[in-house]
């Protein structure tokens, strides 16, 4: 497996503000699932061609996407490498919020006086 390098803090600012809409989290989802064209995604929602265009532009500028043109069409797949490299972030936030919860648990489990 290769080895990921950390995202830096305009990668980590662009995937955050790619994945603070629920539009673009869904559209992420779909193409997860499987090639579609941009398209096919705008027929999924109740917005224009052209908010959807928008929609996969800030995913792909986190590179959480990939587009790529097959004749008239534009196909959207999902990243898995950015994707993964996100999650190992994520992960970190979580490596680091457990371990001030159990810092916090243990602190407060220890005996105080007067008890």
């Amino acid at each position: 497996m290769v080895a990921q390098r950390e995202l830096s803090e305009a990668e980590v600012d662009r995937v955050f503000h790619a994945l603070a809409t629920s539009t673009r989290r869904d559209i992420l989802r779909r193409t997860i699932e499987g090639e579609q064209s941009v398209t096919t995604l705008a027929s999924r929602y109740e917005m224009s061609f052209a908010a959807v265009q928008k929609h996969v532009a800030v995913l792909e500028a986190a590179e959480l996407i990939i587009k790529r043109a097959e004749g008239r069409e534009r196909l959207v797949r999902a990243n898995p490498e950015m994707i993964a490299r996100a999650r190992a972030l994520l992960a970190q936030y979580e490596e680091l919020w457990r371990s001030r919860i159990a810092r916090l648990d243990a602190l407060l489990a220890e005996p105080h006086e007067g008890e």
